[in-house]
């Protein structure tokens, strides 16, 4: 007989908060673009490469990161990138 599967939120929401999506720009032309690496391994070769590649398009870039991929970002970091950037990229790699 086989067993069901039970699946667990990692992110500890009582309650998750549910948000539209933001709609994604029509282009990246004078906006800025937060590099977030999360702290993976590799994960800042990917961005190194993103960034050279937005940079050569005249794309202004932030990088950010976190201290570990086993820790959320910090509200600190997340209000940063709110404040200071207009579109994210995460780095997930290893």
């Amino acid at each position: 007989m086989k067993m069901p599967t039970t699946l667990h939120d990692p992110t500890s929401e009582l309650v998750p908060v549910k948000r539209p999506r933001c709609s994604p720009p029509a282009t990246l032309e004078g906006k800025v673009v937060a590099l977030q690496s999360i702290g993976k391994i590799r994960s800042d070769e990917f961005l190194d490469y993103v960034e050279s590649r937005l940079v050569e398009r005249g794309i202004a870039t932030l990088r950010t990161a976190k201290p570990t991929n086993a820790k959320v970002a910090t509200v600190e970091l997340l209000q940063k990138i709110a404040r200071e950037a207009d579109v994210v990229v995460q780095a997930l790699a290893d």
